[in-house]
């Protein structure tokens, strides 16, 4: 993968708006307008936390709705925009703040396209970070 210095700034500063953005729509239960984050066709992947992957924007709605784990407040930190050909990967940090103050973290694994309405998550991987699952030093 190569670094995204070739991708304009404009549109670097767009990418890092859109993962921002996932939070505070999530952080303020606007779950409706999850339509300015992902595309119609989405896959998000939360595997590691209930065991499915969920593919499109009204499945994406559905879980969210449903779950009553959503942490207080989700701050995205450490956003890596990455660029091979025309494909755009996303990696941040997902640090999420929960109701009894305890602190959780995650690397979001997210790859992107371009639409008319401006960059959207195609596919969104959410890897829960833990003592065990952290890779040995290279």
């Amino acid at each position: 993968m190569e670094n995204a210095a070739d991708l304009p700034a404009a549109q670097r500063l767009a990418i890092h708006e859109l993962i921002s953005l996932y939070g505070h729509l999530i952080d303020e239960r606007q779950f409706s307008k999850l339509g300015q984050v992902f595309t119609d066709d989405a896959v998000f992947d939360m595997s590691q936390f209930d065991g499915n992957c969920y593919r499109g924007l009204p499945a994406i709605q559905a879980m969210m709705l449903a779950s009553r784990e959503h942490p207080l407040a989700h701050h995205a930190t450490n956003i890596v925009v990455q660029t091979q050909g025309d494909r755009i990967t996303v990696m941040s940090k997902g640090i999420g703040v929960g109701a009894k103050g305890r602190v959780g973290s995650v690397t979001y694994r997210d790859q992107l396209v371009s639409t008319p309405q401006g960059w959207r998550i195609q596919q969104r991987c959410c890897e829960l970070r833990q003592p065990d699952t952290i890779p040995e030093p290279s």
